[in-house]
């Protein structure tokens, strides 16, 4: 015989207690939004939207094209703060999938600027803060992964781990992009830098670096984006890192699969990741995909089927790292609801969540390190502590710390300090690498007023 421990909560009802908690999971089954809403795209048919050529194809990548598929949705103000943004502030060029398009509110104008996946991909000038609209210490490549190249695109930050990016080009410019400074095309607010080794040589510089340096055994596969890269060459760089001894774990870095899924259900790629899951299995590695998703609308059918293709090829997992982002995801219901969609109706682990970097113009995305702190206290017990993500701040010259590991925290400034245990190559001969303090700065405007002018004055005196 058995009781219940709270026979009164029985009694009330199945949900009592639980309506009242901060959040109340509740399975949301995914949607595909229809296409035909949009002007533009009414007369396109299933077919063509689940081809990844039709998709590449009909891209966003400037006012023009979005006027054409919103007709007359929007007001001309959006088009102006557009204009304007673009002219002034951008730091990355438009380029939109019709997939990621779709997912956004354009019922109207107000509801367009209020998205979530708009405040991010298709940037205005209003988002942006007009007091610090860029840090004092914000800069093009905010974690220096090219001083830290072992060859050209191979960032060797980690004493185990690597990222090798093999192009500068994606399906999708997020406005945020960590590497704003070496991928995408120009724009007038920057003059992007360009590799100077041809692709060829420099994916085999790659390897051969890979193949004398016994002590690497982690390896994340990226640029841009994975997507880009022709199929043949993209399984022909990953066969040969499946070829060297010393590589156990590596991961392949794509936002595509949530911007551009029919990429990866296409008969060429999914015939592919099974033969290197297959070799994978065989030599005792993982193979990974690691999207970056940031708003629960964004996972459709699409999307779950991409991560299904995936997965029933063999390879280890499908993971989310998504970015921290003011308006977006900033709230413990908004990275909740992206959690449980990407867990349940996906089958996509929830793995980290960055803050987002201190890149040129970012402002207004980003939050001070207690916020995040407070976030991810407010989405603990709630996910399986497998699929509960981190959140991490990225350090620069540091690398990757939870957001509780800082040594020390100046909140009035905004200024917290970081320690590491490990020396990057920088370092190799610095005896107090492992001693010194790094600095990572919040946001100006989340600071109190003292904090604020103690900045103010800084760069006044500047």
């Amino acid at each position: 015989m058995t009781t219940a421990l709270h026979p009164e909560a029985r009694a009330a009802g199945g949900d009592a207690g639980i309506s009242d908690q901060p959040y109340v999971y509740r399975r949301r089954p995914l949607e595909e939004p229809d296409w035909r809403r949009l002007p533009g795209w009414r007369d396109v048919t299933e077919q063509e939207w689940e081809s990844a050529q039709w998709q590449r194809a009909h891209c966003v990548k400037n006012i023009r094209q979005l006027r054409a598929v919103m007709g007359d949705l929007l007001d001309e103000s959006f088009y102006a703060d557009l204009e304007r943004d673009q002219a002034e502030r951008a730091t990355m060029s438009m380029l939109v999938t019709p997939q990621m398009v779709n997912t956004m509110d354009v019922t109207s104008t107000a509801a367009f600027l209020a998205d979530p996946v708009r405040r991010y991909m298709i940037p205005v000038f209003g988002d942006r803060r007009t007091d610090w609209p860029s840090h004092p210490y914000s800069s093009r490549d905010s974690l220096h992964e090219a001083e830290m190249w072992a060859v050209e695109g191979l960032t060797h930050r980690y004493p185990t781990k690597v990222l090798a990016e093999l192009l500068p080009t994606c399906p999708q410019y997020c406005g945020h992009c960590t590497r704003m400074d070496l991928v995408g095309t120009s724009t007038p607010a920057v003059d992007k830098h360009k590799f100077t080794i041809k692709a060829p040589d420099r994916h085999g510089a790659m390897l051969d670096y890979l193949r004398r340096t016994p002590g690497v055994r982690d390896v994340v596969v990226s640029g841009g984006d994975v997507a880009n890269l022709p199929w043949p060459r993209l399984e022909s760089f990953v066969d040969a890192l499946l070829d060297v001894d010393n590589i156990r774990d590596i991961r392949l870095a794509t936002k595509a699969l949530m911007g551009l899924p029919q990429h990866w259900l296409q008969d060429e790629v999914r015939a592919g990741m099974e033969r290197l899951a297959t070799k994978a299995q065989e030599r005792g590695v993982q193979i990974a995909v690691h999207t970056h998703v940031n708003a629960a609308q964004s996972v459709t059918p699409l999307v779950a089927r991409a991560a299904k293709a995936m997965l029933d090829t063999g390879i280890r997992d499908v993971r989310n790292q998504g970015v921290l982002l003011r308006g977006v995801n900033t709230t413990p219901a908004q990275l909740l609801d992206l959690s449980f969609a990407l867990l349940d109706e996906a089958g996509i682990l929830p793995y980290y969540l960055y803050m987002c970097d201190m890149i040129p113009y970012a402002e207004h995305w980003r939050v001070a390190v207690w916020e995040a702190q407070e976030l991810q206290h407010a989405i603990m017990g709630y996910l399986p502590g497998f699929a509960t993500p981190r959140i991490v701040c990225d350090v620069p010259y540091v690398g990757k710390r939870w957001v509780h590991q800082l040594a020390d925290y100046d909140r009035e400034r905004g200024i917290s300090y970081w320690t590491k245990n490990y020396r990057t190559a920088l370092e190799a001969a610095d005896p107090e690498a492992l001693n010194r303090r790094y600095e990572y700065y919040d946001p100006i405007h989340t600071l109190p007023g003292p904090g604020r002018t103690w900045w103010e004055d800084r760069a006044t005196a500047a």
